[in-house]
């Protein structure tokens, strides 16, 4: 009986929460009651509300910091959520990943490439920069620059919805696209393909943000297809 119950009284729980930061007014960063308060206003035991809490630390709408506290999390107004739960993709799913991609990203570059000015281009001059750093060998740096670049070029579209579509797919199969930086294995080619976007982005020309982002991401669908049917002996 309580193994029905339990997830019940969680998702209320989880609920409760949620109103608790939403009719407070609390913001990103601000911090919360201590498990104990929690635990006493909400009439129930310590491990069922620190599984309410998991539950919502894993969407990113808390910060369950060690020896400081609950503090509300960046996510928490998020209408995206990536699920922390799914599962390595096989070969199939990550090239329908990269066509998902392939889909949403190009029209992205173009809107940036309308709306992009001064600062904007500025910070994805700098991410570029950064990944220029890390081209020999240091791929978890360069992952991070990379799909920084890829976030701050959706950010710059100006569509909130998008930009956390994109952001969810970057961050639930984070592991990957590393895969995919592995596979690709061509680092160079690929921070000169980033570079072409950057250019089109700062230049105001939306077609040709737009061709050059399909036509990077079509390039590494290529590769790793190509590296799935056919791979190294």
């Amino acid at each position: 009986m309580s193994e029905v119950t339990r997830p019940t009284l969680s998702d209320a729980l989880t609920e409760r929460m949620l109103d608790l930061i939403r009719t407070g007014g609390h913001r990103p960063g601000d911090r919360l009651p201590s498990t104990r308060e929690l635990s006493q206003r909400f009439a129930v035991t310590t491990p069922t509300l620190r599984e309410a809490l998991r539950r919502l630390e894993a969407t990113g709408a808390i910060e369950m910091r060690h020896g400081s506290g609950i503090y509300v999390g960046p996510a928490i107004e998020r209408i995206v959520l990536p699920n922390p739960n799914m599962r390595e993709m096989a070969g199939a799913q990550l090239l329908e990943l990269l066509d998902a991609r392939i889909v949403i990203e190009p029209p992205l570059a173009a809107m940036a490439a309308r709306r992009a000015r001064g600062d904007d281009l500025a910070a994805l001059e700098r991410v570029l920069a950064e990944a220029a750093t890390h081209l020999r060998g240091e791929d978890a740096e360069l992952h991070e620059a990379n799909m920084t670049f890829h976030r701050a070029t959706a950010r710059l579209a100006g569509n909130s919805v998008l930009h956390e579509v994109v952001d969810s797919l970057l961050t639930v199969h984070g592991p990957e696209q590393r895969e995919i930086l592995q596979i690709f294995d061509d680092r160079r080619r690929d921070h000169d393909e980033h570079h072409a976007i950057l250019r089109a982005i700062v230049a105001g020309d939306a077609t040709a943000a737009e061709e050059r982002m399909r036509a990077h991401l079509a390039d590494v669908k290529t590769v790793i297809e190509q590296r799935l049917h056919h791979p190294p002996k």
